[in-house]
């Protein structure tokens, strides 16, 4: 999601000139992602630096009203960026959920096979990545990863209500997706206070009933 719950705007202004310090310490001249993870203790931790866009862009493209893949296009064009950092100004909130040809109940295993029947959600504030269709067979030899589905809105809260109901809308018939997991995700307690780490998804699923059809 963009922009962290848990980063505030001074913390924020500190890893944006760490991401650019270390770009210029190796003369990148491109899009790439500086990714870190924060302790208990809110000291942020370099992770590593890819030398392209992440899954997750569109969060920030959506916030920032950025087209992040065509800027870089243009940079690989030899262009310069058409901004400056001091032109840019966020707006709203942004959530992500990498809709998976996968199965939670059984931690998260691949779940190929033909489509049968697909309803992408729609309306403001609602982006579909989908690059696949009715009658597409999802093959076993590569990620299975569906789409990308993102929800925009003024305030966090906003953004997983509008979520919330895309997901309702999301409807993949034939395979197994990760849709009915996100739903719960989007509904517990701990997502929306922002409570969670990186052992998060480990705990949730302790706590799913799937036999019961909470996320099946």
């Amino acid at each position: 999601e963009c922009p962290s719950p848990v980063v505030d705007l001074e913390l924020r202004e500190r890893l944006g000139a760490m991401a650019v310090k270390a770009a210029r310490a190796v003369n990148y001249y491109s899009a790439g992602t500086i990714e870190c993870l924060m302790g208990p203790d809110r000291q942020f931790y370099f992770l590593e630096m890819n030398t392209r866009l992440q899954v997750e862009h569109p969060v920030t493209e959506m916030v920032w009203g950025v087209d992040i893949v065509k800027e870089q296009l243009r940079i690989a064009a030899g262009e310069k960026l058409r901004f400056t950092q001091n032109d840019l100004a966020p707006s709203g909130h942004a959530i992500e959920c990498r809709i998976y040809a996968e199965d939670p109940s059984r931690k998260f295993a691949p779940s190929p096979g033909l489509i049968r029947y697909i309803n992408l959600p729609q309306g403001p504030g609602v982006r579909n990545d989908n690059g696949v269709y009715a009658g597409y067979s999802v093959p076993v030899f590569y990620d299975p990863m569906l789409s990308k589905l993102i929800c925009h809105s003024t305030t966090r809260n906003e953004a997983i209500a509008r979520m919330k109901r895309a997901l309702m809308e999301y409807r993949v018939e034939g395979i197994d997706t990760t849709i009915p997991f996100f739903s719960f995700i989007m509904n517990h307690p701990d997502f929306a206070a922002a409570k969670f780490d990186t052992s998060f998804i480990d705990r949730l699923l302790k706590e799913v009933d799937f036999s019961g059809g909470d996320a099946h």
